[in-house]
């Protein structure tokens, strides 16, 4: 039954804290566009890819007691911090999910800025179209973040090392 939650608190568990909810979104659907079996439906939104599946199950680990959300002020705006309750680890050691490598993918996701992780999302989410069409999506959707083509390249030889490390499954 809880089968999604739990994988959802496994990601969160390998990964340490993930701070920020963007951060969480994107770390999220990277893993299951790179192999990783979640179930979450995402949508285009102004950030890239969004689940909100993905906002209602986090919110009913936190009323659960799994998971435990800190709403920092940080400047002019608040930020999440998110990490596994000890009745969270507790739940997983008794309901394992095998997801091999997932914790080597998240923790290099982990290491990354949400505004890079966002053009990595998002040239996932249009991986059906040719890299010069992705990379005109990017420039008119994400014409606010000025990404460059260098960054472009980064970011898709990012997506083949995370696909290399998700292979190894």
């Amino acid at each position: 039954m809880l089968n999604d939650h739990a994988k959802l608190m496994q990601a969160i568990l390998v990964s340490g804290e993930i701070i920020g909810r963007k951060k969480l979104q994107k770390m999220i659907y990277i893993a299951k566009k790179v192999a990783f079996p979640f179930q979450e439906r995402f949508q285009f939104h102004f950030y890239g890819p969004y689940s909100e599946e993905l906002t209602l199950r986090v919110e009913e680990l936190c009323n659960m007691g799994f998971l435990n959300e800190v709403k920092e002020k940080k400047g002019g705006y608040f930020q999440y911090r998110y990490t596994l309750t000890e009745p969270g680890k507790e739940f997983l050691s008794l309901n394992e999910i095998e997801m091999p490598f997932l914790q080597d993918c998240l923790e290099d996701m982990n290491s990354q800025n949400a505004r890079f992780l966002e053009l990595v999302s998002t040239i996932l989410y249009f991986d059906n179209l040719a890299k010069d069409e992705v990379a005109n999506k990017v420039f008119t959707l994400k014409s606010s973040q000025r990404y460059t083509e260098a960054e472009i390249d980064d970011a898709y030889r990012y997506i083949e090392a995370l696909k290399e490390k998700a292979k190894l499954q």
